[in-house]
């Protein structure tokens, strides 16, 4: 008598892997668009604190070409900068997703809803920048900050 598995065995171990499969993929996919979410928040988070840093220590935002590849090291879509100019946080999809706006009037970095393109990781970063307040008009400098 030969031993080894029969047809029957090998088909049951074959549909519970699917099964297995059909359960973690989903999964994977739900953790994958956590992470894409987090790393939006907090890059976020960094960009805002990095242009804060970069305007008080230099009295004024870099306008010329790379000027956020100057100011931060958080990758935006970015060109020509003018004093006013949005730039944008792009998730890896290369959606704009999160609209900054840099002045140097009173230093204003204005973080804004970008996104209207219902990508699952737009709305997700949104929604966690809104809910901890970075989505504003955040002010580094003004009339009553001197050097």
């Amino acid at each position: 008598m030969k031993k080894g598995f029969t047809m029957i065995e090998l088909i049951f171990v074959i549909v519970i892997l699917g099964i297995l499969a059909a359960v973690a993929i989903p999964r994977l996919a739900a953790t994958r668009d956590d992470a894409t979410i987090s790393r939006g928040a907090s890059d976020i988070a960094t960009l805002v604190s990095d242009l804060g840093a970069y305007y008080t220590a230099k009295g004024s935002f870099d306008f010329t070409a790379g000027g956020p590849a100057k100011m931060t090291n958080v990758a935006v879509d970015s060109t020509d900068l003018t004093d006013g100019t949005k730039f944008y946080y792009e998730v890896p999809t290369g959606t704009d997703c999160v609209g900054i706006t840099i002045s140097d009037t009173n230093g204003t970095v204005i973080i804004s809803d970008d996104s209207g393109t219902g990508s699952n990781a737009c709305e997700g970063i949104i929604t966690v920048i809104t809910n901890n307040g970075l989505i504003k008009t955040h002010t580094f400098g003004g009339t009553g900050i001197t050097r």
